[in-house]
């Protein structure tokens, strides 16, 4: 059985992930923050991944966000560059012929 995931928080953290959650301008961000908070508040990630977002997500990254958090405080939560589909096409690449 794995073990229960759990985060304790200090009130600074609390006030900063609230804000992130609140105002963010990034929605992703927004996102992340209220799972965080509630997973914080005791809530299991299965649970938050389930109903506590507006959209279900897999618990397992729920979880990857709350670890990435406790690992890497708010930086654990952005998006690294890098990330993403690439272009198939550039147009700044040499012209073929």
């Amino acid at each position: 059985m794995a073990k229960a995931l759990s985060l304790t928080l200090t009130q600074e953290q609390v006030q900063q992930l609230t804000s992130f959650r609140d105002r963010h301008p990034k929605p992703y961000l927004r996102e992340r923050a209220a799972a965080v908070l509630q997973v914080a508040a005791g809530a299991s990630a299965r649970r938050v991944a389930a109903a506590g977002l507006f959209k279900p997500r897999d618990h397992e990254t729920v979880a990857d966000w709350v670890r990435r958090y406790a690992e890497q405080g708010l930086a654990g939560l952005l998006i690294k560059d890098g990330r993403g589909r690439k272009p198939a096409f550039s147009p700044a690449s040499p012209s073929c012929g």
